[in-house]
């Protein structure tokens, strides 16, 4: 692949993830932040976060998502941003800044200095959530300013180190079922005059890495979540603003589309750690070898994805504004893959290799989330 034809990167500080954060609250009046997706003032507001739910999947499946569907006809997509990955999207949200920013790079980033990967998703007791992301979250910034903020979704989700990392500042009502999402939802908004109240639901990603994005599975568990909406929607005290996102999109990958580095020669000479996932890899090179590594990875995998430095990944904006104190965490290399391709290792990650619906990349696919919105009434 040329890598002088670059993808376009994520519209940061235009139409992303971190620029809907930043939007809420100034949406909700608190002082200082900025609004580039000109959401109208509000009182109170409902973000529901459906983890996979692309735009161009609502878009192709519309019959299985009529409620969605038809909020899609004003609504539009917003970038997630890279990688576009669970870790990194829910991050950008819940700070209001693009990656380069919050640092949170990845599914599996190297921790500076440890010759060793921190996976954000399982995180690892060793690091502390509020070292490795200082910056105040959105729900912290609502709160100073007398903002209600409440997160709603699975009571194993409370606890996290992501969610230590990027959603501190929430009080939390765990919820087991689609129905407990809706009446906690509802129920915490009831009680606050000012009120940012976010509902996460996650098994529509479960079920596209299981069974495929667009498959049977998927498709109805797609309706199990029009459904939510729609609850979401009649529930709400009237006049709350409702939002619908989500932090990814996902592609299939067939096996023919899978270059596997543990059995491919040559892919791990000078990789000291394999980080990322299979559609977004951060190699972490041995000392002197990232060059070598770099025209290695282009000459092997270069027909299926983009394989940049770090350098050149940063200055094609891929992460947005990078913090100096940050710019480690970034691979050495970095490879973004292109149509439905995939990097897998399938000795060392097993699970993540077997997975059919895979996302991270640049391309539009897994890109683009939706940003739905209707007033309740």
């Amino acid at each position: 692949m040329d890598t002088t034809s670059l993808p376009p990167p994520p519209r940061y500080g235009e139409r992303s993830l971190a620029d809907l954060g930043s939007s809420l609250l100034s949406s909700l009046g608190v002082p200082g932040e900025d609004n580039p997706l000109g959401l109208p003032p509000a009182a109170r507001i409902c973000l529901l976060v459906v983890d996979g739910l692309g735009w161009e999947l609502l878009r192709e499946y519309p019959a299985a998502a009529p409620f969605l569907s038809g909020l899609a006809a004003s609504g539009g997509p917003l970038t997630a941003g890279f990688p576009a990955t669970t870790v990194t999207s829910l991050s950008s949200l819940g700070t209001g800044r693009p990656p380069g920013q919050h640092g949170m790079l990845g599914y599996q980033v190297a921790v500076p200095g440890k010759r060793k990967l921190l996976n954000a998703l399982r995180w690892d007791s060793s690091v502390d959530p509020l070292a490795w992301q200082p910056g105040m979250t959105i729900y912290e910034r609502a709160v100073a300013a007398g903002v209600s903020s409440c997160r709603v979704g699975p009571p194993r989700l409370e606890k996290t180190g992501l969610s230590a990392a990027v959603m501190r500042g929430n009080a939390y009502r765990p919820a087991n079922s689609l129905g407990a999402l809706a009446a906690e939802a509802a129920r915490a908004l009831r009680l606050a005059r000012r009120a940012l109240v976010t509902v996460y639901h996650d098994q529509l990603d479960g079920t596209g890495h299981l069974f495929g994005c667009g498959s049977e599975a998927w498709r109805f568990q797609l309706g199990h979540v029009d459904m939510l909406a729609a609850q979401l929607a009649a529930a709400i005290p009237a006049g709350t603003q409702l939002y619908v996102t989500a932090d990814h999109g996902m592609v299939d990958v067939a096996p023919g589309d899978r270059v596997d580095v543990d059995t491919t020669a040559g892919l791990l000479d000078g990789v000291a750690l394999l980080g990322g996932e299979p559609r977004a890899r951060h190699l972490y090179t041995t000392r002197g070898a990232a060059g070598d590594v770099l025209q290695t990875w282009r000459d092997l995998v270069g027909d299926r994805a983009w394989v940049l430095s770090r350098d050149e990944a940063v200055g094609a904006g891929w992460f947005g504004p990078v913090a100096p104190w940050l710019a480690d965490r970034i691979g050495d290399v970095v490879v973004a893959a292109a149509g439905s391709a995939a990097v897998v290792a399938t000795r060392t990650e097993v699970l993540e290799s077997a997975l059919i619906g895979m996302h991270g990349s640049l391309i539009p696919a897994d890109q683009l989330v939706p940003l739905l919105h209707l007033v309740a009434s």
